[in-house]
């Protein structure tokens, strides 16, 4: 499925709809959604926010730091304030330092925050994940948007997610007239690298015995229209988006011709802890919760509004497959050619130390040592 070619239109400012300001707006999703809403009948003007400048025609270039307080003074076009501000400037990187990613992070949503209201900005939209609900074997499915968030900050950018969350429920407290709103996408799929995207880079995928996981994906194309709805201010409040329904385990290792490894739950997180704290993978044991546990959301808010999603999550299955041929993962870590063929048979590292563990005890027990 491809989406198609923007319209682009010419640098003047629209007489009607909002300004619409976009961190991140260089690459990734800001940059999708920036060529999205600069191609909109309904958006006047777009500003584009980043450390360095990208390709969005037609937006007005604001090339700056979003932890920068002077951030409040470019939140303007022609002497007001943007109307909507889209903040997408996070960094979510596996291989970034862990407390320079949360530094950046969490302070970047503060900053962003703190200026949108000295602007005189109505709406700020911020993005977590459905992730910031928890992956508990006793989870509804699907959750509600109201459900409680009970992750703990065990799984990778979790711990910034949820920081970011609760500066959002408190900015509209200490700044009256701000509407913060929230979008949690489930895993999101579509040029993205995240450990549950690796989760299918691995030749075996690792079941946790006695878990019964739920698959729910999110296109980065129906992301960026959610995105684009907030913006416009169809719909508002915290709410989640990914594809109609999930995918049991079994659908999932069937449509995608990718057999399972199952371990016990205390060998597996056992092991992931371990190869963690030597420093050998960037995924915390935290993130297996997510593979064991379901954590499937209703999108019934967005759905309220009038949005649909495009995709479903046999599609973004089929997607994300044909993206991530050819690369070979270990618990989250890449691996060469070279050291991808000495670990075929495992599901990441956790699956190869542990099941070589367990196959040295099996025969040691025949030869009876």
């Amino acid at each position: 499925m491809s989406s198609p070619a923007p319209n682009v239109r010419s640098g003047r400012i629209h007489t009607s709809g909002p300004v619409v300001a976009v961190t991140g707006a260089a690459s990734g999703v800001g940059h999708l959604l920036a060529l999205r809403l600069a191609a909109s009948d309904e958006v006047r003007k777009v500003v584009a926010i980043d450390e360095r400048r990208g390709e969005v025609p037609g937006a007005l270039w604001r090339v700056m730091d979003v932890r920068d307080p002077a951030i409040a003074d470019r939140l303007r076009v022609e002497g007001h304030p943007v109307d909507v501000l889209v903040h997408l400037a996070l960094d979510l990187n596996l291989e970034s330092d862990p407390k320079a990613r949360t530094a950046f992070n969490v302070r970047g949503t503060q900053t962003v925050l703190t200026a949108a209201a000295a602007a005189g900005v109505r709406r700020v939209v911020l993005v977590t994940s459905a992730m910031v609900y928890g992956a508990l074997p006793d989870n509804d499915v699907p959750l509600a948007e109201d459900a409680p968030l009970r992750a703990t900050a065990e799984a990778t950018c979790v711990g910034d997610l949820l920081e970011i969350e609760r500066l959002g429920r408190r900015a509209p407290r200490a700044h009256p007239g701000l509407n913060v709103t929230v979008l949690r996408p489930a895993v999101l799929v579509g040029g993205m690298d995240t450990a549950l995207t690796r989760y299918f880079e691995s030749p075996r995928l690792l079941v946790v015995a006695g878990s019964r996981p739920r698959w729910q994906f999110c296109h980065v194309e129906d992301l960026v229209s959610a995105l684009e709805y907030a913006a416009l201010e169809k719909a508002e409040g915290e709410m989640a988006v990914g594809c109609d329904g999930w995918l049991e385990q079994e659908e999932v290792e069937e449509l995608s011709g990718i057999r399972r490894m199952e371990l016990p739950q205390s060998v597996a997180l056992g092991a992931a802890a371990r190869l963690h704290r030597l420093g050998l993978t960037p995924s915390p044991a935290g993130d297996l919760e997510y593979t064991m546990h379901p954590w499937v959301v209703s999108g019934s808010r967005l759905h309220e509004a009038g949005w649909r999603p495009k995709w479903t999550n046999e599609e973004v299955l089929a997607e994300l497959l044909e993206e991530v041929a050819g690369r070979h993962t270990v618990a989250g870590r890449r691996l060469g050619r070279k050291d991808a063929a000495a670990s075929l048979g495992a599901a990441g590292a956790t699956v190869a130390l542990v099941g070589t563990a367990a196959l040295v005890r099996r025969a040691r027990k025949r030869r009876g040592i």
